[in-house]
């Protein structure tokens, strides 16, 4: 098979219907009849299956993956991709923020770049001047603490080889960070600007966000685990100098050494560095107890619109 477009279902039911037509047709375009069209339902709580198994049986072209529960974007779209047949894969959201028809684009850069990948990114960030320099600073936080080039305002719209989608299938870790892995699996990737409408709602909430960001760091870097360690011994060498001062008041000087004010910041100082210090430790080690487990990234229900034999 030439082609697969992979897309999560999430609240998709709105857009399904134009996506499936607007994708089969950049599909048609670029390949002819030799697709296929992977539908991951990520536990949609409104009618999105429904309308994904009617398409089903009405296209055989369409692939319905169906997850046990709700496993997250990031998972459902290895999902997708594990289930992917084509010599080609085109990733993509489809509540239609990001056009189908760049499949065709993506593809002619693929072919004069010689690329395994090529990917849209945004020139400006949607949302307001919040959510834009929000994620100004956490790209840049980012790629200073992971140092990981990471692309800023990348979208899910990627074309990728088979090979590249290959070695990404490779990474096993159970907290994923998808965006990452797209970086770190290398090849050579070319980025192409795009223009993402804003046409639903993201049901990315601010707790959902910060979430997400506090997993990135600490999914791909040590830094904060180096911090807590440079603090530590910083806090333990201002406290001896001042130590050493004391004593030299009070020896030297005979001055008796006044200080409940002090103590009492420093206490509270101090113990909030410690609870802090623990925390960060502490989610470190949710993350290895996670690895250990070896729990599946994701769980199939049921998979419709393609022989048994070929699950």
């Amino acid at each position: 098979m030439k082609l697969s477009i992979v897309a999560t279902l999430f609240q998709s039911a709105p857009h399904i219907g134009e996506f499936h037509l607007r994708a089969s047709a950049a599909a048609r375009q670029l390949v002819g009849d030799d697709y296929e069209i992977v539908l991951v339902n990520d536990g949609s709580p409104d009618n999105s299956l429904e309308v994904a198994l009617q398409l089903a049986k009405s296209d055989g072209h369409v692939v319905v993956v169906d997850l046990s529960r709700n496993f997250g974007h990031h998972k459902a779209m290895i999902a997708g991709l594990e289930h992917a047949l084509g010599e080609r894969i085109f990733l993509i959201d489809s509540d239609l923020e990001e056009e189908p028809e760049w499949l065709l684009e993506f593809s002619s850069i693929m072919a004069v770049e010689a690329a395994d990948v090529v990917y849209g990114v945004q020139s400006a960030r949607k949302g307001n001047w919040f959510e834009r320099l929000s994620g100004e600073a956490y790209y840049s936080l980012f790629n200073w603490l992971c140092n990981i080039d990471h692309p800023r305002n990348i979208v899910t719209a990627r074309l990728m080889s088979r090979r590249y989608v290959d070695a990404l299938l490779s990474f096993r870790e159970r907290e994923m960070v998808i965006s990452c892995l797209w970086v770190i699996t290398g090849f050579k990737q070319c980025e192409r600007v795009v223009q993402k409408h804003m046409s639903s709602v993201t049901t990315y909430s601010l707790a959902k966000k910060i979430e997400h960001a506090t997993n990135s760091v600490t999914s791909f870097s040590e830094v904060p685990l180096k911090l807590i360690f440079y603090t530590g011994f910083s806090i333990f060498a201002s406290a001896l100098v001042y130590a050493a001062f004391l004593v030299f008041i009070r020896i030297a000087l005979s001055q008796a050494v006044d200080g409940w004010t002090s103590v009492m910041v420093s206490i509270w100082l101090l113990g909030g560095l410690v609870i802090s210090f623990v925390g960060v430790i502490g989610i470190y080690l949710a993350k290895v107890f996670s690895e250990t487990k070896q729990r599946p990234h994701t769980i199939v229900r049921e998979i419709y619109g393609r022989p048994k034999s070929e699950h």
